[in-house]
């Protein structure tokens, strides 16, 4: 079957590998002003969309799957926003690794990008937060609201150490693989609906996000007048998360997708156009 009538106007995954490959190096090598700027705007979008999960979560009366469901797609908001509207975010960004394994970039320029982001993502999700503390969100829903943001933090700083990886893992394959889709359309519309399923789905799922969480957890804390959301169970969240996140963005995402289209040398026709 031809190729380009099984795609249609989309580009190919060996393109897509390409096209991910040279936005590394370009990452990579933006400047730092740059890189933290978009990483802040990054964890304000983010914790938009987490704090939209929240309102959506909190009174649902149509029982737990569809209410997960429709939290998952509002929380979209934050990568949509990320992917259109041009920003830095970590998680997305373990993708790095496709051009590092291609040796176009080194491994400090990886953790330049890494740590500069990390850093914004981190300021726009506490600048985030205390917005929405200061707007008395919570007390949306006659309070419900703030008890749901409670709800969520106390379950977070709640998970194992094992629990927390193994969530950071999955989350973090499913959030690779919307960036991936969507780098294989043309068009806004393509863009989102590449995003929503993958993201709708490791909500649902109950999956770990580092970036959502210094959100989540932060205003948890903020929000807990009985100390009933611990700190040091917050910090070995974000931690681990985190790990969890850069094994399943590097290595099973990035790592599987450069075995299978990257290894050998370029051929014409997985060049992007």
């Amino acid at each position: 079957m031809d190729k380009g009538y099984l795609f249609g106007d989309a580009y190919q995954p060996s393109q897509i590998a390409r096209r991910v490959e040279s936005m590394g190096v370009a990452k990579a090598r933006a400047d730092a002003l740059t890189l933290l700027v978009l990483a802040v705007l990054a964890g304000a979008f983010i914790s938009l969309g987490a704090l939209l999960f929240t309102v959506i979560m909190t009174d649902s009366g149509l029982g737990f799957g569809v209410t997960r469901l429709l939290g998952g797609l509002g929380f979209c908001l934050g990568l949509v926003l990320v992917v259109i509207g041009g920003a830095e975010l970590f998680t997305g960004n373990n993708l790095l690794a496709m051009a590092w394994a291609s040796q176009l970039i080194t491994t400090r320029e990886v953790l330049r990008n890494w740590g500069l982001v990390y850093l914004g993502n981190v300021i726009g999700c506490l600048g985030t937060v205390l917005l929405v503390v200061w707007a008395d969100i919570a007390s949306l829903g006659g309070g419900n609201v703030g008890e749901t943001a409670l709800q969520i933090a106390r379950g977070k700083a709640a998970l194992s150490f094992s629990e927390a990886f193994a969530r950071g893992i999955l989350c973090n394959v499913l959030v690779c693989l919307a960036v991936w889709l969507a780098m294989g359309g043309h068009s806004v519309t393509d863009k989102i609906l590449a995003i929503l399923l993958p993201i709708s789905a490791f909500v649902t799922l109950g999956f770990e996000h580092s970036i959502a969480n210094w959100f989540f957890l932060p205003l948890g804390l903020a929000l807990d007048g009985q100390a009933t959301v611990t700190l040091t169970g917050s910090l070995v969240n974000l931690v681990v998360v985190s790990a969890g996140n850069i094994v399943g963005g590097t290595l099973l995402v990035a790592g599987v997708y450069w075995l299978a289209y990257l290894r050998t040398p370029d051929k014409p026709d997985d060049r992007p156009s």
